[in-house]
């Protein structure tokens, strides 16, 4: 029994996620004012009867005019799991959405430019950012990635404690704004220099028989281990349910995907909860 509270800024992909969530078994309840929240959660033991998990999506429309901290307080009290996804974009990407779709933003009767609904909007939904288990920046997001992220991230099919997600992606393309830990690997050897590996992947035996040859690749390999084996039970300990652990190299193609790759078959042998996604391969 689970109840998912999905907010975020207008066109960072809230209703992409509500969608990817039913798609996957949640009950969703899109907009639901406010104030009838608590009165809906108390409902949650009662619709989960038939459902995984309900899911209800909150927008700043209906949050303009009450106490989020309160609200959440209430919420607690009646002690029914729940979790805050939250999703957001750089002020530069959601403006170009608007843009292209011609879409109004929902601030923007209030007599505001766009940009100036966009920071209204933050500051309306910041408490609720500040309390989100999770936040996921879409600005370098199409809506299928966002939508496998979203099923990666949400799995319903079982009991989860901490879910970790290892990420591999290409410096050259820019950061993962949502990780917690960034490692960088570029130090390594590049099987990009040899001409017969340069069209494979970390994930092809070649790869990974180019790299386990090299002692560099197996001495960086303990050494995160032996950092995530030290730190990863105090996440869990503080009761995080989420930690993304990004690898990166320059093209996110060899080394970051081979050094994932192994990180994951260490950690699930470890009984975690254990996910995988590799953002360059197409």
């Amino acid at each position: 029994m689970k109840l998912i509270i999905v907010s975020g800024l207008s066109g960072a992909g809230k209703s992409i996620t509500l969608n990817s969530l039913e798609d996957i078994g949640a009950y969703c309840v899109d907009n639901l004012p406010v104030a009838l929240l608590p009165a809906f959660a108390a409902q949650v033991p009662q619709i989960c009867i038939e459902h995984e998990c309900v899911t209800v999506g909150l927008d700043a429309r209906t949050i303009a005019s009450h106490d989020v901290p309160t609200l959440l307080e209430t919420l607690d009290s009646l002690a029914i799991p729940y979790e805050i996804l939250f999703l957001e974009a750089d002020d530069a990407i959601l403006i170009k959405r608007f843009s292209e779709t011609r879409r109004k933003h929902p601030l923007t009767f209030q007599s505001l430019a766009l940009s100036e609904a966009i920071q209204y909007e933050r500051t309306l939904l910041e408490p609720l950012a500040h309390r989100a288990d999770i936040r996921i920046n879409t600005s370098d997001m199409h809506v299928h990635q966002l939508r496998d992220l979203i099923r990666l991230r949400i799995r319903l099919h079982q009991k989860q404690n901490l879910s970790i997600l290892f990420e591999s992606f290409g410096f050259k393309y820019g950061l993962p704004r949502d990780a917690d830990f960034i490692f960088d690997v570029r130090c390594l050897p590049n099987p990009h220099w040899d001409t017969e590996l340069r069209g494979l992947t970390g994930k092809d035996a070649a790869v990974a028989h180019f790299l386990q040859a090299q002692p560099k690749v197996q001495q960086m390999l303990d050494d995160l281990i032996h950092f995530l084996d030290n730190w990863i039970g105090q996440f869990a300990a503080d009761n995080r349910s989420y930690l993304t652990i990004a690898v990166g190299c320059t093209g996110g193609q060899h080394r970051s995907v081979y050094i994932a790759e192994q990180l994951v078959q260490y950690f699930t042998q470890k009984q975690h909860d254990v996910l995988v996604r590799h953002r360059e391969l197409r």
